[in-house]
């Protein structure tokens, strides 16, 4: 009994250098909520079953269960919605990329576009896919190559 006592050790310095936060390189967490805003005004709202936040030169936001995202003006109206089964939101690019059944809805024009790729360049306010898009409205719908 005494041996097997003795003879699994661990100092309290391999355990700390084991769980330090300095070595793990992201987090993962459920249920989330992301709100941006400027000037007190919000801008975006985003919510996810699944995120996985990873650090570093290239950091990234992941949401590999999907997301779903709301602008607003600065009156606090809802403009548009987005939605897709996967998203990536690249920090240094300000660039958020979905995929699978993605859906963009314009609130005020009311006006839905349908893709299975979408890229969003937060800093140019533009989306553009290389994808099949179908766009549609309360008169017409539209069939395109890209966007």
């Amino acid at each position: 009994m005494v041996m097997m006592l003795f003879s699994c050790e661990n100092s309290l310095d391999k355990v700390k250098e084991f769980i330090d936060t300095d070595t793990i390189n992201g987090v993962l967490a459920y249920n989330v909520v992301i709100t941006r805003s400027d000037s007190g005004f919000v801008q975006a709202n985003l919510t996810a079953a699944r995120m996985h936040n990873i650090e570093g030169d290239s950091a990234i936001l992941e949401f590999p269960n999907g997301f779903i995202a709301y602008l607003y003006e600065k009156d606090g109206t809802t403009t548009s919605k987005i939605r897709g089964d996967y998203g990536i939101r690249y920090d240094k690019e300000d660039l958020m990329f979905a995929r699978d059944s993605v859906v963009v809805e314009n609130l005020e024009t009311k006006e839905t576009l349908f893709t299975e790729t979408l890229y969003w360049d937060q800093k140019k306010k533009k989306i553009y896919t290389n994808n099949f898009v179908k766009i549609t409205s309360p008169d017409k719908t539209i069939f395109g190559d890209s966007l």
